[in-house]
């Protein structure tokens, strides 16, 4: 049984019901007080650029907890320095605009939860408070370009909840929960984000096999459905990331190791969806669930990791398309290498701050490594050892 059905199973079981679909949510109480947290460890270099390090608690050995990490810009190297307490399971992190604040999901947790931090001083965060999701397995969060509203998914029981954010970076009483309508099987939201003209919401559904387009008003904080763009049975669409032109995204299918082209009119606020392409090399076989993607500043490369072949494969975009020559989800990707992690279970990655190296969270084998990268070919090197966390489900660096 893969690590990912056990964390599923696990999430399903603890699962409560919670309010129906487009409806108000009744308020929870704050959670956590401000100053709850409680770094540890050996003291951060402030020369050094804060990595933020989400971990399982389920795992074995069991992570858990906010860890800060310092990168050294120019050697590479991860250097483990402090803990922060007060934040149970974080596995997704957000900034604000401002980089002044960071968010957290708390996914296992009985009720899902969400925490808001203070990066006042960046290598010891604090812990703000924190707000209830109305929903199971928070598992991605992001925030408005306004910086007004915290965006969550519940992947459980298939909701997304919206948190209004104070001046203070402090989160707010849910004001607004929404339910997706199911497909051939049952919702489960697994990514919410504004699109890059901040007009559009959109919402990644592994379960309905579906994307949501919404409009979010912001008087109310509440959601309102615009387009559903439906994706064929069995792609379990997780994660989609934007070109940097605004015109088309990447959407990862975790169930058929594939990512498909949409184009995007932030216009009218409708994807079109084009091709679509493996995300294994052509010799691989077993069980794979692909995790996260990403796409490089200058919109040439797009880099997507497989749980399960424990590698990432690295595409070529289309870049020459010009307008009126044909729709970008016509582009076709390329495929140009599968390059191994060098650690087991890759649920997250991120480039680095000049693009220089990409760095991955590998579970199962609770390591950080780091794969350096050839910017005008795209290519990556083997993943070599960086830091040994356990439980590594996700990493930013501090903007």
């Amino acid at each position: 049984m893969s690590a990912e059905t056990n964390r599923r199973r696990f999430l399903l079981t603890t699962s409560a019901a919670v309010g129906a679909a487009l409806l108000p949510i009744h308020h929870g109480a704050a959670g956590a007080a401000a100053g709850a947290s409680a770094p540890a460890g050996t003291g951060a270099d402030p020369t050094l650029t804060p990595v933020y390090l989400g971990g399982f608690s389920w795992t074995h050995p069991p992570g858990g907890d906010l860890e800060i990490s310092g990168y050294d810009q120019g050697t590479g190297e991860l250097a483990r320095s402090s803990t922060v307490g007060g934040v149970p399971d974080p596995s997704f992190l957000a900034f604000s605009p401002s980089g002044r604040f960071l968010y957290a999901t708390n996914e296992l947790v009985p009720e899902g939860r969400v925490t808001a931090l203070s990066l006042a001083n960046p290598h010891r965060p604090t812990v703000l408070n924190s707000e209830p999701t109305h929903g199971a397995g928070p598992t991605h969060l992001s925030v408005t370009s306004d910086g007004r509203f915290l965006l969550t998914a519940n992947y459980t029981d298939g909701s997304v909840v919206v948190h209004p954010l104070g001046a203070d970076g402090r989160l707010r009483p849910a004001t607004h929960l929404v339910r997706h309508p199911g497909g051939t099987r049952d919702p489960h939201a697994h990514q919410i984000l504004p699109d890059p003209s901040g007009r559009w919401v959109l919402a990644v559904d592994l379960g309905a096999d579906a994307v949501f387009v919404y409009t979010l008003d912001a008087r109310a904080g509440r959601l309102r459905a615009h387009q559903r763009c439906d994706l064929p049975p069995g792609t379990g669409p997780r994660h989609l990331a934007f070109h940097p032109d605004g015109r088309r995204a990447y959407l990862l299918g975790e169930l058929d190791s594939t990512v498909t082209v949409l184009g995007w009119d932030a216009t009218t606020g409708r994807i079109t969806p084009g091709g679509t392409t493996s995300t294994r090399h052509p010799t691989a076989s077993g069980d794979n669930f692909p995790a996260e993607i990403a796409v490089s500043e200058d919109g040439r490369f797009v880099y997507a990791s497989n749980r399960g072949d424990d590698d990432i494969a690295v595409f070529a975009t289309s870049t020459h398309d010009t307008p009126g020559r044909h729709a970008p989800s016509h582009e076709s990707l390329a495929l140009l290498d599968n390059t191994p992690t060098g650690g087991a279970w890759p649920r997250h990655f991120a480039l680095d701050p000049g693009e220089r190296a990409l760095y991955v969270a590998n579970q199962d084998s609770g390591t950080v490594t780091r794969l350096t990268r050839d910017a005008r070919t795209g290519l990556l090197t083997h993943g070599t050892p960086a830091l040994a966390v356990p439980g590594v489900c996700f990493l930013a660096f501090h903007p």
